[in-house]
């Protein structure tokens, strides 16, 4: 197991009833993680997660399309108080941005990270005074931390929706490991939040 000393790794996705974190037609097409993640019970749950952390880590694909959206949703009087102070949050937080691609980022409080991922996220993790990591619903970043053992709380919320392909949360491949379940919550609508820790 690797040394688990200073800040936590959580990890957060959203997932189908059959495991995938996207369809087969990609994010643009995700109607049903949408939904869910409008439903006042579902950003009454993601808060309890996201005010515990101080950075984000992404991917390329969520911090654009990130980007693209939260800096707007925090500046709207007309979205509901949570869902603003979310987009406050994601918009002012610290962000480190995992691309082999991208040259510059622009977003305020991002940084490309000039480490490769492991080294970069145990650096992270000694820092002293700080809050926790967190990975929000990036699978490019959270396969390669799971498979490195890095990742302390996995966070899911299971939708009640089949849609038979696409991006799987947990890849064939993975390493064998035990998680310990702390949490179960069940939302209004039917989703069902599960908290597991790092044995």
């Amino acid at each position: 197991m690797a040394e688990n000393t200073g800040r936590r790794v959580v990890a957060w996705a959203g997932v189908s009833m059959d495991g995938y974190t996207s369809g087969p037609g990609g994010v643009e097409h995700d109607q049903w993680l949408y939904e869910h993640a409008g439903k006042e019970a579902t950003s009454a749950y993601f808060e309890g997660i996201w005010r515990g952390c101080d950075t984000a880590l992404l991917g390329r694909k969520n911090y654009e399309g990130f980007h693209s959206v939260w800096p707007g949703i925090a500046r709207d009087p007309s979205v509901p108080i949570r869902t603003r102070e979310l987009g406050t949050w994601i918009d002012t937080v610290e962000k480190v941005v995992f691309s082999t691609t991208l040259d510059a980022v622009d977003w305020q409080g991002s940084r490309l990270a000039t480490r490769p991922l492991e080294d970069e996220v145990k650096a992270l993790k000694a820092e002293e005074g700080r809050r926790d990591i967190f990975v929000m619903n990036s699978a490019s970043v959270i396969h390669p931390l799971l498979e490195a053992d890095l990742v302390d709380d996995l966070r899911m919320a299971i939708v009640p929706n089949v849609i038979g392909g696409g991006l799987l949360l947990l890849p064939e491949g993975l390493p064998a490991k035990a998680w310990e379940l702390a949490e179960t919550t069940t939302l209004a609508h039917g989703a069902v939040g599960l908290h597991y820790r790092r044995t």
